[in-house]
């Protein structure tokens, strides 16, 4: 899978050159580079990992000059190493410098998000887990963060607030339970459309009582591996169990043979190391 460069990227993309350009645009730019110097550059890659984003990077320069060639030499889902090119860029020498940073601090973070949650993957091969993330993506960067993550072999959760039920505890205390929780947002869903039903279990008793309301996922959240198999042992085969909560690469495979069907990972979004690339101008012709 690649990325796409659909309407809601687009927006990411304009939102982001309209931060770094402001009203006057790229001054040291446009004092030092002449205005029809053409020229040609390579993003390369500085660490291993998983690429992701380059239709992004490429609607950066798009939009900044749509005359702009980008050649994907390494597209989505492929593994680089150090020093690896992988990409080329022919065009305006000023548009190009112009897209630089926001090209590379996209494909950075998306690559960065990609390879990581490739590791969680290779880490629970082989078991009947999926990793997933969450809701921890970086503010106005949701879509590229949660796509990236399938790039990377992970699965999404739900989008947002507004496509999926998900019941917390905040939720169930206002509701006078977790059952009361469950039939209320079911409730809903008859009114308002098909929306699946989520909700946090955090001890046997509350997981219980969730199984017995048969929603469509239970959040098994910061148990232990062993009280997650005692959950996979009495659950339902229509109702999911996802384990959540103090995971990371060490451990995970600990979690994913338990038996869950899913494994959330807040760190693939809210702790991204981004991979390192530069961009270098290779040769100029006027």
């Amino acid at each position: 899978m690649e990325i796409k460069l659909n309407r809601v990227a687009k927006a990411i993309i304009r939102r982001a050159l309209r931060e770094d350009l402001g009203k006057r645009g790229d001054i040291t730019t446009r004092a030092t580079v002449a205005s029809d110097l053409q020229g040609e550059a390579v993003i390369i890659a500085r660490d291993s990992g998983i690429i992701a984003g380059q239709r992004i990077a490429e609607g950066v320069f798009k939009q900044v000059n749509h005359d702009i060639e980008y050649e994907i030499l390494l597209p989505d889902g492929e593994r680089t190493e150090p020093e690896a090119v992988i990409a080329r860029i022919k065009g305006k020498v000023w548009a190009i410098l112009v897209g630089e940073r926001t090209a590379l601090n996209l494909l950075g973070r998306c690559s960065g998000i990609a390879t990581v949650t490739n590791a969680f993957v290779v880490a629970v091969d082989g078991t009947s887990a999926k990793i997933t993330e969450t809701r921890k993506t970086a503010p106005g960067l949701r879509y590229i963060d949660k796509a990236a993550v399938i790039v990377g072999g992970g699965v999404n959760h739900r989008y947002a607030l507004h496509d999926a039920f998900l019941i917390k505890e905040n939720h169930i205390t206002a509701a006078g339970g977790i059952v009361e929780a469950i039939e209320a947002c079911r409730k809903f869903r008859d009114k308002h459309g098909r929306f699946r039903i989520m909700v946090e279990a955090t001890s046997m008793e509350e997981y219980r009582l969730a199984l017995s309301a048969k929603p469509d996922r239970i959040l098994l959240d910061n148990m232990k591996p062993d009280q997650l198999r005692a959950c996979v042992e009495v659950s339902h085969k229509n109702v999911e169990l996802e384990a959540t909560g103090g995971i990371n690469i060490d451990n995970v495979r600990k979690y994913a043979e338990t038996g869950v069907d899913f494994i959330s990972i807040g760190a693939l979004t809210h702790s991204v190391k981004v991979l390192d690339m530069s961009l270098i101008v290779e040769s100029k012709k006027v």
